[in-house]
């Protein structure tokens, strides 16, 4: 009987996890919108793909829009501390940070993009 574990990422990808290697659900802080731009589900599932495609309209086409911008995303997933500090959606437990930890995917979109939202892009306040 041979191991699942070379199986694991394609079982994160279709939401299929063995039970012995499922661990609790990520919590992080609750965004500060009404809602997200699409269903938690699909944003769950597709949110990569939608700030990939947006990137690349923005890059080679020069369309800006907000609907999957990162930074979009930021100005409303973004805490601050009590301080009144900006916390980075990067930082440990954070909104970016606590999912990508859970599904073990490493992501580089911080090493470009700011992690704390702009003052103009900050959702209810």
């Amino acid at each position: 009987m041979g191991s699942v574990w070379h199986l694991l990422p394609l079982m994160m990808l279709s939401g299929v996890l063995p039970l012995s290697v499922m661990a609790d659900e990520p919590t992080f802080p609750r965004a500060r919108g009404e809602r997200c731009v699409e269903p938690v589900g699909v944003m769950r599932r597709a949110h990569f793909e939608f700030l990939n495609h947006h990137g690349q309209q923005t890059v080679e086409r020069g369309i800006r829009t907000g609907r999957h911008s990162l930074a979009g995303c930021i100005g409303c997933h973004a805490v601050r501390d009590q301080h009144s500090d900006w916390v980075p959606v990067s930082a440990p437990g954070q909104f970016c940070d606590s999912c990508h930890t859970y599904a073990a995917v490493r992501i580089d979109c911080f090493s470009c993009h700011r992690a704390v939202p702009e003052a103009d892009r900050v959702m209810g306040n």
